[in-house]
């Protein structure tokens, strides 16, 4: 049976964990050639991963409008056809770009983007509605993202959206949007075995809020893969953010994090990817890890998940015991 959780006080049960569609989007550019993609991809392969996904007990996929400047959409509609009623699509707006180019364009918090911005993702996603609609501006001004809660109720109200949320770090702000939206049900952010957000966990508590859990992966560092990305990969030419990477290898200081906790990660036998997911489902029964998958193998690995659950709670106990002791005895890597 699989397992499963509820986005927040809107009834809508997914998998517990789902898929990230941002890598099978393909390459977007930013301002200074700043790769916003995760380069070139192969689309058969991603349909298939898609479809593997499903057949593991996969039914949350996490996209966004900008992924690969609306690529990502189409990939996952063309998957998802004759299985719509099957699976929950979580979209995002707020980023701008041109899907001819595959270039960033900036940003857009306006109500009106957010209404036309849907209808976009529609089209590309072969769809009337999605399940769940997310602001993707992480540091977008609180009384900005306010200002959008009348619109997004009308989308709810009207049958294109189900539910809505932000994608954003700040836990403030995510209170605010939930204090205030009645359909507000989830928060998006970063969180990993490395990266905890204690404060938000609580601000999902508080508001009976679905956790869905950004990079659960540290962007491919918990996978324990080495391998040096290129430059079309955004970890190869890694923004300020994304501390996890540095010339296209990982970061030796969280390399070496993810080296002392390992063991314990894969003591009952799952692999490291598995071990860190099964670490964010004991951590919070609000948690939704949404690894990216580009491949077959990718997406039998993190959705296999699924079949073992939350790590054992000595198991889980052990890592925190281990991350409390590096803590104490290692200066902590930058983030």
């Amino acid at each position: 049976m699989t397992l499963t959780r509820t986005l927040g006080h809107s009834g809508i049960e997914v998998s517990a964990i789902g898929m990230g569609c941002w890598a099978i989007g393909g390459p977007l550019w930013g301002d200074g050639g700043q790769p916003f993609g995760w380069g070139d991809v192969n689309d058969d392969e991603s349909i298939r991963t898609i479809h593997a996904v499903l057949d593991h007990g996969g039914t949350l996929f996490d996209t966004a409008n900008n992924y690969g400047a609306g690529h990502s959409e189409r990939i996952l509609g063309r998957a998802l056809t004759g299985r719509r009623d099957q699976v929950v699509i979580a979209t995002k707006f707020g980023n701008c770009s041109e899907e001819a180019t595959r270039r960033w364009t900036g940003t857009d918090h306006s109500p009106e983007h957010a209404v036309a911005s849907l209808e976009e993702s529609l089209r590309r996603l072969g769809t009337d509605y999605v399940d769940l609609y997310q602001l993707h501006l992480n540091e977008l001004p609180t009384s900005a993202a306010l200002d959008l809660v009348d619109t997004l109720e009308d989308l709810v109200s009207s049958g294109k959206i189900r539910a809505y949320g932000w994608s954003t770090d700040n836990p403030e702000s995510a209170a605010a949007l939930a204090a205030t939206g009645p359909h507000c049900a989830t928060v998006q952010h970063d969180q990993s075995v490395l990266a905890d957000n204690a404060a938000m966990l609580a601000v999902c508590d508080t508001y009976d809020l679905a956790s869905i859990n950004r990079g659960p992966l540290a962007m491919g560092l918990l996978t324990g893969s080495n391998r040096e990305v290129g430059s079309d990969d955004i970890r190869g030419m890694a923004p300020p953010w994304l501390v996890w990477y540095s010339d296209g290898r990982p970061t030796p200081q969280w390399a070496q994090r993810v080296a002392e906790i390992r063991d314990a990660l894969t003591a009952d036998g799952r692999t490291l990817a598995q071990g860190a997911l099964g670490w964010l489902l004991a951590r919070s029964p609000r948690s939704v890890p949404i690894p990216g998958c580009r491949t077959v193998a990718q997406a039998a690995e993190n959705i296999g998940t699924l079949t073992r659950g939350p790590l054992p709670a000595d198991t889980y106990a052990e890592v925190e015991r281990l991350l409390a002791d590096l803590r104490q005895t290692q200066a902590e890597p930058v983030r």
